[in-house]
């Protein structure tokens, strides 16, 4: 366990600097936007594409680690909107779920898990990115509209997700990789280079916005959420997912699905990461309670340093 924790740490690290450097004030609140814009629009895509490319073609369409993993995502958002949905209606109820089912794979996944399972895992990684971006995100940002009469609200939501997703330039950076890998594509040296240091900076810039944003959620939300609002759903995030990706994935290789160990490992320690940073943005696009979203974002990150390391010595 102490060697496991000596490799996390510095990630878990990274974040608490974010953290502390903009509740001190040592990073101004106004800056966190350009980090994002840095990280979402320029690191992450060029670290995305490098893995694509240097990932065959084969294991970004693997089909059994879509199914594995999208039907536990299917299994967290609903369990999770039945059971709050009558005491928070369907809009909190929605991104409580999602917040529940997607982990933090861009900005901690990506660069953690590279570096604990080597860069094999990428691909599963990528997939589970996809599924997580277009269809978990989908679904609950169109559950989260029934509230409203009629289908029209959910038409409306459904139709600005798909226009986010396709200004989102890390799907495009998936997709132009996996083209680069099926056809074998390099780019020019010079311009090799220069993605390549941008992928360089991804890891350390992204896991230390993830503090930042972190602590700009909590000195800007004035509002008291009692703890069994959010502490449930952020226990759940980290405990009750990764035992449901490893007891569907140890089911669905009894049953003969063809899920290699390195892929059913991988899936485990990305569903035990903590809740993705980026919902608290579609919480307050979509007007659900952004303060109890933010706080589960908040405890999942916090207890992860713990819990995901508990993992990586379970697993590996």
């Amino acid at each position: 366990m102490l060697s496991v924790l000596l490799i996390t740490f510095p990630f878990f690290a990274l974040v608490a600097c974010g953290f502390a450097a903009t509740w001190r004030g040592v990073l101004p609140q106004a800056a966190i936007p350009g980090l994002n814009a840095f990280v979402l629009y320029f690191a992450l895509p060029c670290m995305l594409f490098r893995f694509g490319a240097q990932t065959p073609i084969a294991q970004l369409l693997d089909a059994n680690v879509t199914t594995v993993y999208l039907l536990c995502a299917l299994l967290m958002v609903g369990a999770t909107v039945a059971l709050t949905r009558r005491r928070l209606g369907w809009n909190d109820a929605a991104f409580g779920a999602l917040v529940a089912a997607f982990p933090n794979t861009g900005f901690m996944g990506v660069p953690m898990l590279v570096a604990l399972l080597g860069a094999q895992s990428a691909g599963t990684v990528i997939v589970t990115m996809a599924v997580d971006m277009v269809i978990t995100t989908s679904l609950c940002i169109a559950l989260s509209r029934l509230d409203l009469s009629g289908g029209h609200g959910v038409a409306v939501a459904l139709r600005g997700a798909f226009r986010g997703m396709a200004s989102n330039p890390m799907p495009w950076s998936i997709v132009l990789g996996g083209v680069a890998s099926a056809r074998g594509w390099t780019l020019p040296a010079p311009l090799d280079k220069t993605v390549a240091m941008l992928a360089a900076a991804a890891s350390p810039v992204a896991l230390f916005t993830i503090g930042a944003v972190l602590a700009r959620s909590q000195m800007n939300s004035h509002e008291r959420v009692a703890a069994r609002e959010y502490v449930p759903i952020a226990l759940a995030k980290l405990a009750i997912h990764p035992l449901l990706v490893w007891a569907v994935g140890s089911g669905a290789m009894a049953m003969g699905l063809p899920l290699g160990r390195e892929a059913f490992v991988t899936l485990v320690l990305l569903a035990a990461l903590p809740s993705a940073s980026n919902v608290s943005l579609l919480t307050e696009r979509f007007g659900a309670h952004s303060g109890r979203v933010a706080r589960i974002i908040l405890v999942s990150t916090a207890l992860a340093f713990l819990s995901f390391s508990a993992a990586v010595a379970l697993m590996i």
